[in-house]
């Protein structure tokens, strides 16, 4: 009998002094680390910047670029921007990209190239000259000509070419 309360009270020491597993980590664990002196917190899958300088301004996206892992095109792709929405660029990384997060958050959902966002202060303006240089280049005549009486060939204005069609 005394044997049997010996080893219940071993097996029970034993189960005791164990911990529990650790949490498994997946791409959605959200983790930190600390950049030039800058403490910035993301998702497991998004990398950490090599460098980084602080922004933290609210941007516009321009078009519905691609939010990426990581600050080059190697990286995976996260989400889109969309296009026109307010978005809070962290800071600014290597190879000429952007740190972004939601508006208003301080969490680092994934990198941009600087093209893809503008200050929210200057998005109306470049908006429009974007719209009225698209204009101008619309409004160039070509000239075509009938070729074999089934094609046709038209001469580019601004090199002179003919592009037979």
């Amino acid at each position: 009998m005394k044997i049997r309360i010996a080893l219940s009270l071993l097996f029970v020491l034993t189960v005791a002094g164990c911990k529990a597993p650790p949490a498994p980590v997946t791409d959605d664990t959200i983790v930190s680390s600390t950049v030039d002196g800058v403490k910035l917190t993301y998702r497991h899958a998004v990398q950490p910047p090599a460098s980084f300088t602080p922004v933290n301004e609210e941007y516009r996206a321009l078009y519905g670029a691609s939010l990426m892992t990581r600050p080059d095109f190697g990286g995976k792709l996260v989400s889109y921007l969309e296009n026109s929405k307010p978005y809070t660029v962290l800071g600014s990384v290597e190879n000429n990209w952007f740190a972004i997060a939601e508006q208003g958050q301080e969490q680092l959902i994934g990198y941009v190239p600087m093209r893809a966002v503008v200050k929210s202060d200057l998005y109306d303006k470049t908006v429009k000259a974007d719209s009225r240089r698209k204009r101008a280049r619309s409004a160039a005549k070509k000239t075509c000509v009938a070729v074999d009486g089934s094609g046709k060939a038209c001469q580019n204005s601004n090199s002179g070419t003919w592009i037979i069609d």
